[in-house]
């Protein structure tokens, strides 16, 4: 009996291709061991090769410089120098409000001008980690953590918001526009 070294090398590349492409969550599962089986026809064995589907790369995940524009919604005793008065309760119902209005289209401009707990019209431009910042630029690394992750994970034109967290977002909330 004679082997059909193209059919069996065929298989023997798609086992390795789709190993290859497995995620980290399903490489920890055992692999499926399939039986190896040989053809004596003449034409090989129509193998199928999965194809490998690349990430998706977002314009965000390698940019050095950032522009934003955000709305601060901070709440009693979280923003120095600022008479707050709304409780945590609104605070987070009014954030959640201006999150929905601005990406339903709302003018960003004017929900900054009208609610921000920072100074309008609440403009940043920040360098990116291990990126030397420009004029008028501030470094990531010297923002509140969440407000960078927020913003680096927007494309131009996105809206999101970092949500209040004492250690990495303890002024409030942020929703946050990307402009560049």
């Amino acid at each position: 009996m004679r082997t059909n070294r193209p059919a069996a090398l065929a298989a023997a590349l798609g086992l390795l291709t789709t190993l290859a492409c497995q995620t980290a969550t399903t490489r920890s599962a055992p692999a499926a061991t399939t039986p190896t089986t040989t053809t004596t026809s003449a034409e090989p064995a129509a193998t199928p090769v999965p194809a490998a589907t690349p990430a998706p790369v977002t314009a965000t995940a390698t940019a050095d410089h950032i522009k934003v524009q955000h709305v601060l919604i901070g709440f009693a005793g979280k923003i120095p120098g600022k008479n707050v008065t709304r409780s945590q309760d609104e605070a987070r119902a009014l954030a959640a409000q201006i999150l929905d209005r601005a990406k339903k289209g709302e003018d960003f401009d004017q929900l900054v001008s009208q609610y921000t707990d920072d100074r309008a019209p609440g403009i940043y431009l920040i360098a990116n980690r291990g990126v030397t910042p420009g004029d008028g630029e501030f470094s990531r690394d010297r923002m509140v953590p969440a407000f960078g992750n927020v913003g680096f994970s927007l494309a131009p034109g996105e809206i999101g918001m970092a949500q209040y967290d004492p250690a990495s977002s303890p002024f409030g909330w942020h929703i946050i526009k990307r402009l560049e």
